[in-house]
């Protein structure tokens, strides 16, 4: 209970003395360039007419628009800069009690007469945390670390984010995240969606949105919402990134990539290119007893395993302006990826007194293989400048994986004598098949107020024959019994409204979204096992409503509190009855008797500047499923299942700030209390606990040096079953701009203390206790080298439109 008392006040603390302003005027307009397309991301800044002084500052949106606000009455002047274009000054403006609004007509940016011929540099710094009012955005070019690490390894060091020892991501405390790649799904989530955020070098990466709270527009599924964007060039011309990196320890892993882009008034090709090498040893301990009808025992099992990934991935694509008011474009995306995973383990088990029983051996060895395919064709007609505007997209991605596992086992009594040897071998090919299509309708209104309407339709078909084998005397026979083909077929049919409503200082954003989901599994038969189906269909509404107010009249100070409902759908896997063999003692399973669950998240988030965020944040969870674990014997299963009602209350605050000009620091701390209600293995029990988390990231910039030093402390939390330890370590890293600053080399060390660990121990287990420890190949020194290249010429620019026609999403549940 201190320990949330310092927590809310530390929280609280910055709020005192901020002082609110009065109520005042608007200057307003657009940026255009020489054939009236807008200049996107121009900057914009109104000047002080009597001594020249910055007032406010701003970036131009997409479509060219800036607005100021707030501002006295005065004389002032607006300033517009551009890369590689002529500044822009205008004549002294006045506004008064009788002039109150300004609306300046064009403002045309002409390019720089020499920028046809010489490359155009940026060298402008972002900062690395960026606060928006529905959004958290981390800009992962100015990480020094990332350089030489992957996507999993920038998300852990983002703001409220959290990994555990499964590769399950929670944001703020919301779990069930969506992980979007460019606006666009993954269909993979657990440990599948953990090896391919491993596999995408950090060095490809331009920036990563934390969505706490979606809108109406996003699907209902999922609590939240991680939405990383590739880098992606927007000046005319051909440019282009290379990142290549190396990282060392007891394990070597390398991550190397390759951006470009060529854009022309009409046309933009662009695309991405990674190869990847990941390879990683887990050294595990687990301890285990047993007393069951007055019997006891206890086992102490080791694991050393270690696992290697091979993988590449591609994207290209184009867009073509067919008009002035219509692009079109087509993405083709695919990759591959080889995984080999060795695990070596021994067991010694202890009757009643501690008294040797026996001693087990065994090994198992995994290998996966699968490739990706997907292709995705869009529109979208602006139908005026206002903002008036229809898109549309269609998508197929396909899923081809193979893989078998191949595992022995030998049980030895007290002598040393062989008891049983054993033998097993899976087969697991799995094959995916996903469409969607999807149109949004936007339509600005008069008066600050907006209208959009959309839909969107998907069609998702998982087909798992999984084969089981015993092996003996090197001949493998058909195990019917525990054999399984599991055929699942998911359609899904939204549409939604939202509408929206600005004030001077007040704005109100309603929406509601419906889904129908329809849903069927099959289990074929074979000789042992009974053909059994089932489906469901159901249809929900998810609302959502999004409230702000200005504090003052600039909106430095703001507040918005916002509501959704969301829906939680059991994962493709979760819902496979197949046995997952982890060792001879323990396995996993699937449930297809699975019901979605339900959540209601409300937040409520002030925010100064972009120096301070303060959120407070409630999430009520019914049938939330979860990994149940219980006790047979000697074997411990995990099956998913429909267990409890979770509440969350988490309360975050996060700094960002400059103690000096040459460091910044963008401190966060959370709190949260977490209340969970259920039943395993017919014993009902509650768990509540509370927990903190706490990231601290510091630079420090001496002319073309960067330094770095990142840690991260998360104290000990309930997840359902488990009950985990503490967490805590630190990075540090440097980095020198090179070649006129279009290169820049990176040295970095992870987890320099190497306390990096997962310590865990399962709870409401009958008769049993269970405690695991894991350690793993964290601690590593990485290098990294980046190159940014290529000719821009401003002569025919137009504006870049990203054209992603918005959010696919989806999910694919991992073999758990």
């Amino acid at each position: 209970m201190r320990a949330l008392f310092f927590i809310l006040l530390a929280s609280i603390f910055p709020l005192l003395g901020l002082a609110r302003q009065d109520v005042g005027f608007s200057i307003s307009g657009r940026i255009r360039d020489l054939q009236n397309e807008p200049v996107a991301g121009a900057t914009v800044r109104l000047l002080s007419a009597i001594d020249s002084s910055v007032v406010q500052s701003k970036s131009a949106k997409d479509n060219g628009q800036f607005e100021f606000t707030g501002m006295p009455a005065g004389q002032y002047i607006i300033a517009a800069t551009a890369t590689g274009r002529q500044p822009w000054f205008s004549s002294s403006l006045s506004i008064d009690a009788q002039q109150r609004r300004l609306v300046l007509p064009a403002i045309v940016l002409k390019p720089k007469k020499e920028a046809n011929l010489k490359e155009v540099v940026v060298t402008a710094k972002k900062p690395m945390i960026e606060q928006d009012i529905d959004k958290t955005i981390v800009n992962v070019e100015s990480m020094v670390g990332a350089a030489s690490g992957n996507t999993l390894d920038v998300l852990e060091r983002s703001p409220g984010v959290m990994v555990d020892a499964n590769g399950e991501i929670t944001l703020s405390g919301a779990s069930g995240v969506l992980v979007l790649i460019d606006g666009r799904p993954t269909y993979l989530s657990g440990r599948d969606l953990a090896g391919y955020l491993r596999s995408l070098p950090g060095g490809l990466l331009d920036k990563i949105e934390l969505i706490t709270n979606p809108p109406a527009k996003y699907d209902a599924n999922g609590g939240a919402i991680i939405n990383i964007k590739l880098k992606k060039k927007r000046t005319q011309g051909y440019s282009g990134n290379l990142n290549l990196s190396y990282s060392f320890a007891k394990t070597n892993r390398t991550y190397d990539a390759l951006s470009l882009n060529y854009l022309n008034r009409k046309l933009n090709f662009f695309g991405n290119f990674s190869v990847g090498r990941y390879a990683d040893y887990t050294d595990e301990i687990n301890n285990r007893s047993v007393n069951s009808k007055g019997n006891s025992s206890s086992t102490i099992f080791k694991n050393y395993a270690t696992s290697g990934n091979n993988d590449y991935s591609w994207r290209t694509g184009v867009d073509y302006m067919t008009t002035s008011k219509t692009t079109m474009g087509l993405i083709f995306n695919g990759g591959g990826n080889t995984r080999k995973d060795i695990s070596d383990y021994s067991n010694e088990i202890f009757s009643a007194g501690k008294l040797p029983d026996s001693t087990g051996t065994g090994h198992t060895d995994n290998r996966r293989a699968g490739t990706q395919l997907g292709v995705n064709a869009n529109i979208q007609h602006r139908f005026n400048e206002q903002g008036k505007e229809l898109t549309a997209d269609i998508n197929y991605i396909q899923y081809r994986n193979t893989g078998h596992q191949n595992m022995l086992s030998a049980l030895y009594n007290n002598t040393g004598a062989l008891k049983r040897a054993d033998e097993f071998y899976y087969d697991l090919p799995n094959d995916i098949d996903i469409y969607t299509a999807r149109a949004d309708y936007s339509l600005p209104l008069k008066n600050k107020a907006s209208f959009a309407v959309g839909g969107k339709s998907s069609y998702v078909k998982n087909d798992n024959p999984s084969g089981y084998f015993n092996v003996e005397d090197g001949v493998m026979i058909p195990d019917h019994g525990r054999s399984n083909h599991f055929i699942y077929k998911e359609t899904i049919h939204a549409a939604y409204v939202n509408g929206r409503k600005d004030w001077k200082r007040f704005g109100l954003q309603l929406g509601l979204r419906m889904e129908n989901t329809d849903i069927k599994g099959t289990q074929l038969g074979n000789a042992k096992v009974e053909a059994s189906a089932f489906s469901r269909n159901y249809t929900s509404l998810f609302p959502s409503v999004f409230t702000s107010y200005k504090l003052d009249s600039a909106g430095n100070h703001s507040l918005v509190l916002s509501y959704g409902r969301k829906i939680n759908r059991p994962g493709y896997q979760q819902l496979n009855p197949f046995l997952f063999f982890i060792d001879q003692y323990s396995y996993s399973m699937g449930n297809p008797y699975l019901d979605p669950s339900f959540s209601n998240r409300m937040e409520l988030k002030y925010r100064y500047k972009q120096f301070l965020t303060v959120t407070l944040m409630g999430e009520r969870n019914t049938d939330g499923f979860y990994n149940a674990t219980r006790v047979e014997g000697n074997t411990v299963i995990t099956r998913t299942e429909n267990l409890s009602s979770r509440q969350v209350l988490v309360l975050m605050t996060t700094l960002n700030f400059n103690p000096v000009k040459w460091w910044s620091v963008n401190y966060m701390i959370a709190g949260g209390r977490f209340d969970m209600k259920g039943q395993v293995d017919e014993e009902k029990f509650r768990l509540e606990s509370w927990s903190m988390q706490t990231k601290w990231q510091n630079q420090f910039r001496f002319g073309n040096w960067t330094a770095e030093l990142f840690g991260t402390y998360t104290s000990p939390y309930v997840n359902w079953q488990k009950n985990i330890k503490a967490r805590y370590w630190v990075n540090a890293g440097i980095q020198k701009k090179i070649m006129k600053g279009k290169g820049s080399l990176k040295l970095n060390v992870d987890d320099i203390f190497r306390t990096n660990r997962f310590d865990e121990e399962l709870q409401g287990l009958k008769q049993i206790y269970n405690t695991r420890q894991a350690i793993q190949d964290t601690r590593r020194v990485g290098v990294a080298f980046t190159y940014s290249f290529g000719k821009e010429t401003f002569s025919r620019k137009r504006k870049y439109n990203d054209n992603t026609a918005d959010e696919v999403k989806e999910r694919l549940q991992s073999q758990q």
